[in-house]
């Protein structure tokens, strides 16, 4: 065979770009997280591909921030229209929340029948401690410019004024998930609006019924089946260095160790989203 055979092989090839939107959206400390500054050069790259006929997106997340959520799709968005290419989600364990939001942005999703897809809606989580400075005796002392700069500070009773401008921002980025989801899904949908914002999650075969996804399907092997056996998939994520994979272990034990508690931190924050879901 001729030495540029491989060559020759690949341009015969047909490459399709995957992306994998993984993990919590949002800046996770110690952690990363998913973000429109991590996952832009991946889209980038994903898109210029001038032999690819679709671009695949990989997601597995349970959400988190609505902004990024928003940034990240209205980015796929964009891309899509300016290369002109379609856009293809393939759920693996869960697309919820903010994850269901970063699904939204493609012309197809599929999923698999245990995929958990939904929570449209938006949620804030905290703790009220005042009645443990009180047993310990101390005194909160807080000096704002205005009666909202201490809003739903933690260590003092929930005040009917905070409720109200808390509620007042949830209704507002709930405005903005309905009207993604009605702008890329609305024809398909066959739920009531109470229960499609009721917060709730929908199995892969549900949500199908539902009109949350299209259909059932594999990343392989539906790409494959759709675009022939010279289909080569090409996930664009940039991959974890090694000292990243290394978690600092170059040195002693007790350095690993001092490595390795903020990312524990990190990794605690992040469970907690995955285990709304008994994932």
């Amino acid at each position: 065979m001729p030495w540029y055979w491989p060559d020759r092989l690949l341009r015969r090839s047909t490459p399709i770009p995957v992306v994998r939107l993984s993990g919590v959206i949002g800046a996770v400390p110690f952690r990363g997280g998913l973000t429109l500054r991590a996952i832009e050069s991946a889209l980038a790259s994903a898109f210029a591909m001038k032999r690819a006929p679709v671009v695949a997106l990989a997601i597995n997340s349970p959400g988190g921030s609505p902004v990024q959520s928003s940034l990240i799709a209205r980015r796929i968005r964009d891309l899509a229209t300016e290369h002109r290419k379609p856009v293809v989600a393939f759920v693996e364990d869960i697309a919820a929340s903010g994850g269901y939001w970063l699904a939204l942005a493609a012309d197809e999703i599929l999923v698999d029948r245990s995929s958990i897809l939904g929570s449209i809606g938006v949620i804030s989580a905290g703790f009220g401690l005042e009645g443990a400075l009180q047993r310990l005796g101390i005194e909160r002392r807080v000096h704002a410019t205005g009666p909202r700069k201490a809003l739903l500070d933690p260590f003092r009773p929930e005040q009917p004024g905070d409720l109200e401008v808390l509620a007042e921002l949830h209704q507002d980025i709930l405005a903005s998930f309905k009207a993604q989801l009605e702008a890329r899904r609305g024809p398909k949908l066959r739920l009531a609006p109470e229960e499609l914002y009721s917060g709730r999650v929908w199995s892969g075969d549900r949500a199908i019924e539902h009109g949350l996804a299209d259909g059932l399907g594999e990343l392989r092997s539906t790409l494959r089946s759709r675009h022939g056996k010279q289909a080569r998939l090409v996930v664009v994520n940039r991959q974890r260095g090694w000292l990243q994979r290394r978690l600092g272990g170059a040195g002693g034990a007790d350095d690993r160790l001092l490595a390795l508690l903020p990312q524990l931190l990190g990794q605690l924050e992040a469970d907690a989203h995955w285990r709304r879901f008994g994932l």
